[in-house]
This record gives C-alpha cells, structure tokens and sequence, in this order.
C-alpha cells in the first residue's frame, strides 16, 4: 500500500509541476472572437438566408438609424450599443423588452451587442458561448465576458477619437454606463444618451405591445409578514444611512416589500413598477388601469393622511417627480449593482443632483433573502410538491419509453411543465426548462428549441434542469438520468458531481466565511478529472420570487463580501461537461441553519440542510468512490425522501410514481466485499487524500493568476 501511496504522490508532483502552465494557458484563452465554424469563409460575401436573412436585414436598419434619427442635434453614431436589460435590469423580460434577441437572434438571458457600420460583435458568459455561435448569423463576432477584448477594448480599436456611441440610458446599468464612459473617454470616445430607442424605431409596429396584467395581493399566510413592517424595518435602514429618501427599481424587491405579485414578466412574478419610499411618503408607479379595490384596501390607497399609505401614479412620472421631489432631499438612496442585482438605469441616476446621490446596494436585498419563519415552512412545502411532481414525469418518463414510446428534448420539457402546473398552490416554471440529450447536455445551460430537438434514446445522459413558482415557494432542481446503459466515464464523472455536491451540503462553518470559500468543497472532485465547470457553484433563490437572488453566489471566481445567514435558500449544482459527447449536473436547494453552537471567534456555527428531494440516478452511481460518510448521507437523504416525498404521493394516489421513488431510493450497502473493499478502501483512500492536497493547492494556484469570471450562475 505505502508503493502505491508514493506513486501516487509522485503523480500529484508531476501535475502540480504542469498547473502554472495549464493556468497560464487558461488565463490566455479567448484573446479573440470564437472561431465559428459556419462563418469560416468570412472574407467572402456572405449569403444569408431563412432567419439569417431577416436578422441581417435588421442589423441593416439599425445602422440606417444610426446615421439618420440617432440624436436631436441630427448628428450620426459611430456605434450603438444593446444590452439585454429592460428598465428594471430584470432576470427575465417581457416579449416587447427583447430587444437583443429581437436584433441579433440570441436567447441567453444575459448579453451585450456592440453595431458600428461595418462590424457587429456579441459579448456573451460562458454558460452561452456555444449557444450564440449556433444562433447567430455571420454578421456577428461573439466574445466572452471577462476575456479581451472587452467591450471598450474592442471600440477603441474598431472606432477613431471623436467617436460617438450611443446608447438608450434606461437600459443600461448606471455601473456599466460609468465604466463604459471613463474606459472610451481616455480614448476622446463620447458615449451618447438616446431617448428613442434604436431598436425600436427598427422593430416598428411589429414590436408586442407591453404586457399590464392585474396584480394580485401576496396573502399573509405566504408573506409570513405585514408590508408596513417591511416598510418600516427599510425606513430604518435609510435612517441609519442618514437618507430622506430611496427609488426602489427592481422588480422582485416592489413586489416583495409590498406584498405584491404580478405576471408581467415570464417565470417571475412581478409587475412593471418604481417604488418611491420617503420617511413620510411611499409612492408606486405603475399603470392606473391596474387599480382595483383589493390593491387599493391593500395599500391604503383610498385617502393617504399618514407614513403607512401608498399612493399610486402613472408608470411614466417617475423620472419627473425624482426630479422634483430631490429638491427637498438632502440624500437619496439609489440602488448600487449587487451579485444578481445590477442597480439602478442611467436613466434614474440622470434625473438626480450626483451630490444627493448615495450608490449603494438596496437593504431591501439582505431583508428578502433572509427568509420569515412562514417563508422558511413555505419553502419547504413547496419543495416536497415539486419533487413529487418530478417524481410523477420521471416515473412516466421511464415507463412509456420502455413501452416503445419516443421523446424529444421539447416533448420532455412540456410533461416536465405538466407535471408542475398540476400541483396545488403552483403558478408555473421558474425559468424556462432545460431538457438536453446526448452531445446537448455538454452544453452549459443549452435551451432545446425546434431547430434543435434532439430525440431521446438509451444511448447519451438526460439532463433536466427545471423549476417551479408556488405561491409558498420558488424551486430549481437538475437531475441526470440515463436511460440505457451508461459507460464507466459517464458513471464516474456522476459520482464525483455527486460527490462535490455531498461535500457542500454536509458542512458546518462559521457564520463569516464567504460563499466563495466554499466553492472548492463541491469542484474538487470534478477538478480531480482535470475538469471545470463554466458557472457558479450556486445562486440565492427567493420564495415565489425570482430563481436567482442576491446576496449569496458561490464562485470561486467571485469575491464577495457577503456571508451566509440563518433563513437564507441558495442553490447546489456542480457539474461536469464533455464537450461534444455529455454533460452531468446536479443541482439542489440548501437552507442555512444556525446551529446553535459559537466559534471560537464568537461567530455562529451555521450547517445546511437539502429542501430539494428528488433521487438521484442510481445506475450512474459507483459506490465504490463512495466513502462511508457520504454513503450514509445518501441513505439519510433517500430515507427523508420516501417518507416526505411518499406521503405526497399517495395523498395524491400516484402510485406509479410513489413506487418508481421507493425503487430509486433503494437503500445503499454500508459493506464492501474483499475484492471492493481492496480497491475501494486501500486505493480510494490514499487517493482521497492526495486528491485533497491538489484540491487545496489546485485552488491557491487558480485564485493567484489571472482567470476568466466564471457567471454567477
């Protein structure tokens, strides 16, 4: 045994000799555009057809535009820039907001596109970067965010000084506006406000008209709390920055502090509003057809004599009444850009004194992500609904296939959100459902569309991220099936995934070390492959709220400031991707605890503890990876299961899926035979304990050299 323990770390010294150049090698990856393989006769004319066609022909007319109705001075651009924002810098945005899927084709949640008038460039995370190549005519060069060029980089090369760039200020985050400016000004580059959006003008009356549908009171049972209490503890906040006043500008925190909900937007629900919050006044904008005597009794909108009633204004008088109203203020909290929240628009920051101005990230943030009592239960609730609900499609989903019938990527993905609409309290997915089969579940957050649909046959993993909106709750659960036989790589890359993900979620840690100091835990085995993968380790995530909620993000990548605390949801999804061949990710929700116990330092003891209860795939499970500990974590967890998950079920009589759940959640074998034993325990543990010496090391080196940031989620 001591032979193969030294072989073994001679190995560790030989890798660890070659991770500087490996390093270096990565930090230096992406200094140009990707290398699209359907563009690679570029220096020819380029002929465009089909969807091609119509997307050029936008590109086009943007830039007819951008020469002939860009500025009230009748003053040409040189460049016009696109976010993926609306007003509100939302997650996810209503039909009439796309416009940069609208102008360039592509569906990520998150891009920038750069129009001068002989090139267009498309700056992507990269969870997208394969999906744009597919969705993206030959006008178009794509880039990934945190690599070079950047987004300045590439004007300042593309355009001469004296330059102008437009760009509409609603849509763009105050923070990148600034950055932006400074970086383009050094170069005597002026970036221009355009009130009349460009894409617009170009979308016409074709553009969908702006979704304004009712707006529904969040009942007490779910909120767990009064919105006068929610107001008053931000009142308190703002006291204690010595500020007369704060704009509230994202969506999820109006409907959160106000016991709202809407659904103007898909898979959040939330409505199109600005909240004006003053120690005497609390002002909503949003449209007046909206109105109704439920809202109004809600808010104590039908005379307003005192600090606990809401007035209610037309959506568009916000930016004058900021105007006006600033004049009597002192200091006026604007919302700063914050992990998943990028702050307020150019637009709000314009309207106001700079002196008044105090840029910082909006409490309402740390308020919301640390959940009530009755939020905690809700959750928890929502959860066990949710996995029986997967349970049910997964159950059917083996059955029928077995049974000779086929299934698609899109096929799947609708029972997935049949199966969901069905459950009671439930008010639809949480973000679109990711179905993807084969060589598509190598690809990061790949969206399955009619282009796309892979059928579903025994010969490739299944991936399923998905989730739900409950009025007690929000989830987001991926799991990886098989649904032939899997080859030994596969079940390996399974194990370890589930591994890394067992590590995280069994932790105990004072209450100050920071998400990104965790995120070692759930990659080191995937690392141990020599592998990574492109996201985040996990995301905060709201009740009946957005999927992705600040503060908390796990990415080594990422420093943040902000610690967990008792009551706040966040995600668990390491990963492992092959390019071109599979993909495996693995993803629960966790609740932070408090232990009851103190360090030491006088800091709390925290721990987490899995809501998410769906069984994992057992054929791609090597228990002989498995040590003893994680396999009685298992076993604990598939024992919560048949009992919370079970009771569900057959209170709802699905038998088929109450015995498919009992079948995955098969008890483990705590024992080894000799032979595995042998392998298992003699070899596993001499390599657990080298495969952690890389691990820690492996991170020192990566955090020390310059890497691409990984997305937030």
């Amino acid at each position: 045994m001591w032979k193969l323990a030294a072989f073994l770390l001679v190995g560790a010294s030989t890798i660890l000799a070659v991770i500087p150049t490996i390093a270096a090698a990565v930090s230096q990856h992406g200094g140009g555009s990707m290398r699209r393989s359907k563009c690679l006769n570029r220096d020819r004319i380029q002929v465009y057809d089909g969807h091609d066609r119509i997307l050029h022909q936008r590109l086009m007319a943007l830039r007819n535009e951008m020469r002939t109705r860009a500025s009230t001075q009748s003053t040409e651009l040189d460049a016009y820039l696109v976010t993926s924002y609306d007003e509100h810098m939302s997650d996810y945005l209503m039909e009439s907001d796309e416009r940069l899927k609208f102008l360039t084709g592509f569906t990520g949640s998150t891009g920038e596109a750069l129009v001068t008038t002989k090139s267009a460039a498309l700056w992507v995370d990269g969870r997208y970067y394969e999906q744009a190549d597919h969705e993206l005519n030959c006008d178009w060069r794509i880039f990934r965010n945190g690599e070079h060029p950047t987004i300045s980089e590439w004007i300042e090369n593309e355009l001469t000084p004296e330059s102008r760039v437009g760009a509409d200020p609603q849509l763009v985050p105050h923070s990148l506006w600034i950055g932006l400016e400074r970086q383009l000004s050094s170069h005597l580059i002026k970036l221009i406000k355009i009130h009349r959006n460009l894409v617009d003008l170009v979308w016409g009356a074709r553009r969908p008209a702006p979704k304004l549908n009712s707006i529904k009171v969040q009942p007490l049972r779910f909120a767990g709390e009064h919105w006068e209490v929610k107001v008053n503890k931000l009142r308190s906040n703002l006291t204690a920055m010595k500020c007369d006043a704060m704009i509230v500008t994202s969506l999820t925190e109006v409907a959160y502090i106000l016991n709202l909900r809407g659904s103007d937007i898909p898979y959040t629900p939330v409505f199109k509003a600005y909240l004006l919050v003053s120690n005497r006044e609390i002002i909503l904008y949003t449209n007046n057809t909206r109105k109704n005597m439920g809202l109004l009794n809600h808010l104590k909108s039908h005379s307003c004599h005192n600090e606990y009633c809401v007035q209610i204004k037309e959506y568009q008088d916000v930016l004058r009444d900021l105007r006006t109203l600033s004049q009597h203020w002192k200091r006026i909290l604007v919302p700063s850009a914050v992990v998943f929240d990028m702050g307020a628009s150019e637009a709000i920051h314009s309207v106001l004194p700079r002196e008044l101005i105090l840029d910082r990230p909006s409490p309402i943030i740390f308020l919301r992500a640390q959940k009530n009592e009755v939020e905690q239960q809700g959750m928890k609730r929502a959860h066990i609904r949710d996995a029986a609900a997967m349970c049910e499609v997964l159950s059917y989903l083996e059955e029928r296939f077995i049974a000779g019938d086929h299934f698609t990527e899109l096929s799947l993905a609708r029972e997935v959100d049949r199966s969901r609409k069905i459950q009671d309290l439930s008010e639809g997915p949480s973000f679109r459902t990711i179905v993807a089969f084969g060589s598509h579940s190598s690809i990061p957050h790949y969206t399955p569309s009619n282009r796309t649909d892979f059928e579903i046959t025994e010969y490739g993993t299944l991936l399923i991220d998905s989730g739900g909106q409950y009025q007690d709750g929000t989830t987001d659960v991926s799991r990886t099936i098989h649904l032939g036989d899997p080859s030994p790589e596969q079940i390996r890359a399974y194990t370890n995934v589930l591994i890394g993900m067992i590590r995280l979620s069994v932790l105990t840690f004072p209450e100050n070390l920071k998400p990104a100091e965790l995120d070692a835990l759930a990659r080191g085995p995937v690392w141990g492959e020599m592998n990574d993968y492109p996201h985040g380790t996990g995301h905060g995530i709201g009740s009946y709220s957005s999927v992705h909620e600040s503060p908390i993000s796990i990415a080594y990548t990422t420093k943040q400031r902000y610690s967990f605390k008792s009551g706040y949801f966040f995600s668990n999804e390491p990963g492992y991707y092959k390019k071109g061949e599979f993909g495996i990710r693995l993803e629960n929700v966790l609740e932070v605890h408090d232990t009851g116990n103190v360090h030491p330092s006088g800091n709390r003891f925290l721990s987490f503890q899995d809501v998410t209860l769906v069984p994992f795939e057992s054929k791609l499970i090597d228990r002989s990876l498995l040590s003893a500990p994680e396999i009685k974590w298992i076993n604990d967890y598939n024992a919560r299961i048949r009992q919370l998950v079970g009771d569900e079920l057959k209170r709802k009589q699905k038998m088929e899926a109450f015995y498919w759940m009992m079948n995955k959640t098969r008890n483990i074998p705590d024992y080894r035979s000799d032979s595995e034993y042998g392998a298992a325990v003699h070899v596993g543990l001499n390599f657990r304990i080298v495969s952690l010496i890389l691990t820690a090391v492996l991170t020192n080196i990566l955090l020390s050299v310059p890497f691409t940031t990984f997305p937030d989620f």
